[in-house]
């Protein structure tokens, strides 16, 4: 049977790469997953998966699947109907991926029971396979200290030892960052590299782009109430903005997880 399969997906016209991608995708793996074992971005899974579904005429995850075990396809063209049906198909299946991330998200803050490390490494790692960015970054704000990065995920390790020497700090307000400090909404920079900030010179800027590889970039404020606590923050390090839609949801992880922070403290202030 693999033999076969191999000789269908040749003939199909898939390169060796995207026969990897769309196996790893049909057999259930997301594009975070896909992504950290073939080493490329999980915008470059995404693309690849839009390229796959037109080659092999396919609209949904089963189909592909039944193509890829030696099923004809329902059509076999490369017109723009065919690119706009593999993109529908891709972005109702995204729609649905999110859907079940907050549901997920919801679960695990529901019975954290105070473990808040638990609560935003999970947040964290729903909220960057929700968006297709590469890393992201936990801040806790104060007014009179600043920023602390205090959790990390998937961070370059140059990035990541940049920000515990800095322990806290206060940024520029033309920083991403220091914009979502003032205005407390969410910031969604196109690329980072575009802006005056960055051709000016800013050392968190600067450490972004040289030492996270960063290009688009998103900061969601956490609010308790009108008082601001923290931030999430993600990166791609491809010039993609991130859609709305999905930070609307990556919103809602930031809203739930103050709930869960701000419980945590309670509790802890109970057991004193």
């Amino acid at each position: 049977m693999v033999v076969e399969r191999k000789r269908y997906v040749q003939e199909d016209g898939l390169s060796p790469r995207e026969s990897e991608v769309a196996q790893a995708y049909a057999n259930g793996d997301n594009y975070h997953r896909i992504a950290e074992r073939l080493f490329i971005a999980p915008s470059t899974v995404r693309t690849h998966l839009a390229t796959i579904y037109k080659k092999l005429g396919v609209s949904s995850k089963l189909e592909l699947h039944k193509v890829l075990e030696g099923t004809k396809p329902k059509y076999k063209n490369q017109d723009d109907q065919a690119a706009l049906i593999s993109e529908l198909a891709l972005s109702l299946e995204e729609a649905i991926s999110r859907e079940r991330a907050l549901s997920q998200v919801l679960r695990i803050i529901s019975r954290s029971d105070g473990e808040i490390n638990e609560v935003i490494a999970s947040v964290l790692e729903y909220a960057l396979e929700l968006c297709d960015a590469e890393f992201g970054i936990l801040f806790e704000y104060t007014s009179y200290n600043g920023s602390k990065a205090t959790h990390f995920r998937n961070i370059p390790q140059p990035f990541r030892e940049w920000f515990i020497e800095q322990g806290e700090f206060h940024v520029s307000p033309q920083t991403g960052l220091g914009r979502m400090i003032v205005d407390r909404e969410v910031v969604n920079i196109a690329d980072v590299c575009a802006e005056e900030i960055y051709r000016r010179g800013d050392p968190l800027r600067d450490a972004t782009v040289e030492l996270g590889g960063a290009r688009s970039f998103t900061a969601i404020p956490m609010l308790a109430g009108d008082r601001l606590i923290g931030a999430f923050t993600i990166y791609r390090q491809q010039v993609r903005p991130f859609d709305t839609r999905n930070l609307e949801i990556a919103r809602m992880f930031a809203d739930q997880s103050v709930i869960a922070i701000e419980n945590a403290r309670l509790m802890g202030e109970k057991q004193k």
